[in-house]
Order: C-alpha cells, then structure tokens, then sequence
C-alpha cells in the first residue's frame, strides 16, 4: 500500500480551492487525481482536517472484542474446538469473522489453539 501524500501537497492545493479555482483544475495543477482534491475538500468541509487518515491495521478486531464472552463461551464449552467449528457456531449467533481473525483473538491473549498429544513421545526409541 502506499503512502499518504505528503502534507505539504494539501495545504497548498485546498488554499487553490478557496481562492476559486475548481478541484478539478487544482488536481491538474499540482498533479493529483481530480478524486483526491474533491475527497481532501470534501473531508475539509465534513471535519476540518485534511490531514491523512490512518490506513491499513486490525479493522475487525473492534467487533470481534466486543464479543469475547461468546466466543470464549463457546471455547470453554468445547474446548476440543477447531477455529473452523469455533467461526460456524460464531456464525450462528451473528458474529461473521474468518478463521485468522479468531487465530489473532487468541493470539492476543497468548492462548493457544494447536491440539497437543495426552503424553510427550520418548526422546529415545529402540534401536531394533
């Protein structure tokens, strides 16, 4: 992805823009895509700011949190649970997030999901 155009770029082009030329002309002139002066007035006029908004990032894991009981819920009733089993009974009651995003739930609580055997194998094997 990448970066935000640079600061700098946007305070001398929406000056343009108030001093009556068109979006369109100003994105010409200062050599932006005529949809990124219209989007930088139109963020100017709904909040005041044109500076940057935050891009990329954990976008989901907000709702996810928002329903740790349930999932936990679920994963202490059956513990023996795979992430896939876990997303289809979170889907039943409305929380529709991939495998990963569960991966990532329980990675943030340092929980781990890998299935381990009952007993750990013999470092020495007979040599028949």
């Amino acid at each position: 992805m990448g970066q935000p155009v640079s600061m700098d770029l946007r305070r001398r082009l929406l000056p343009a823009i108030d001093e009556g030329m068109s979006c369109r002309a100003a994105a010409v002139r200062f050599g932006v895509a005529p949809a990124t002066a219209i989007r930088w007035q139109a963020q100017r006029r709904e909040t005041g700011s044109f500076a940057p908004k935050p891009q990329c990032g954990d976008m989901r894991s907000r709702q996810v949190e928002e329903r740790r009981a349930d999932i936990l819920a679920i994963w202490e009733t059956r513990n023996d649970i795979s992430l896939a089993e876990l997303r289809l009974a979170l889907i039943e009651v409305g929380l529709h997030v991939s495998v990963a995003g569960h991966h990532r739930f329980f990675a943030r609580r340092g929980m781990t999901r890998k299935k381990r055997r009952a007993t750990p194998s013999s470092r020495t094997a007979p040599t028949s």
